[in-house]
This record gives C-alpha cells, sequence and structure tokens, in this order.
C-alpha cells in the first residue's frame, strides 16, 4: 500500500502548487461552462479519500461534517472561500494522507462496507477504495488542469 499513498502524495503536491500559484481570487473563480472551480476541486478530493478510506472503514475521519456536506459528490461552488480555508484545505492535503499512512502500519482497519462507485466498479476491501482514490484524485487533477486553461 505504500506505492498507493506514494502516488497519491505526488498528485497530492500537484495540488498544492496550485495553491500556491493561484491567488485567493482565481481559486475562486467558476470560469463559464464550469460548475466549480480550483479550490471546490482540491477540497473535494480530501473529503472523497476521507469517504472512501475511513468512514467505508467504520472510523472516524479527520474532517468535519461541514466541510464534508461542502464538498462531496454532487456538490458544486456555493461561494468563494477565505484564504483562512485554503490554509486549513492545504494542511489537510498531507496530514490526512500522514495519517493514514500511520493507520495501516498500526492496523487501525479491521472492516470495510462494500460501495459501489458512480463508474459501476464495485468497492469491496481497503485496497480497492485506495486505488479508486488514486483514479478519482486524477480524474480531477484531469479537470483542474482543464478549468485552469480557462481562469
Amino acid at each position: 500500500m505504500h506505492d498507493t499513498i506514494e502516488i497519491t502524495r505526488v498528485n497530492r503536491r500537484i495540488l498544492e502548487k496550485m495553491l500556491d500559484n493561484y491567488s485567493l481570487e482565481q481559486l475562486n473563480k467558476v470560469p463559464e461552462g464550469f460548475n466549480n472551480n480550483l479550490i471546490w476541486n482540491i477540497a473535494h478530493v480530501v473529503v472523497t479519500q476521507q469517504l472512501l478510506v475511513y468512514k467505508l472503514s467504520g472510523l472516524p475521519m479527520m474532517i468535519d461534517d461541514k466541510m464534508v456536506n461542502t464538498y462531496k459528490k454532487g456538490t458544486k461552488t456555493e461561494g468563494a472561500v477565505t484564504q483562512q480555508e485554503v490554509d486549513k484545505v492545504r494542511g489537510l492535503l498531507f496530514s490526512t494522507l500522514d495519517q493514514t499512512e500511520k493507520d495501516l502500519k498500526t492496523g487501525v482497519f479491521k472492516s470495510f462496507n462494500e460501495y459501489p462507485t458512480s463508474t459501476g466498479f464495485v468497492l469491496k476491501s481497503l485496497e480497492d477504495a485506495m486505488h479508486f482514490n488514486n483514479f478519482h484524485e486524477g480524474i480531477h487533477l484531469g479537470y483542474i488542469l482543464a478549468l485552469k486553461k480557462s481562469l
């Protein structure tokens, strides 16, 4: 599973660069033809990883319900985020991953609730969830790259 986490970490470094290289105004801008902005997509991957890996394992997530309800599947940008919120997302990009790595090493994950994804793939294990998460993050990275060309 180390390689799987390392792939996620590489993707998140790219996302962190987006946070570094775009202004708060640019992060918040929803270009014409898009439903969401850069910051929504970045926060969404953090939320989704927590839902797929922790919630489906019956474990507490490292994010609060407000964040889940703002960025989960089916939501869209509802308003501008503050710099403080951007900074929180930036921290969560890696703190959640570091904790997942520790939890894997210490055997915290004991069970998993099967989940059919919107792509039709059924997650049957923690390993499935972590692999699918990388697929999901890759989709959103592609979306972010297209979105940033419209800024």
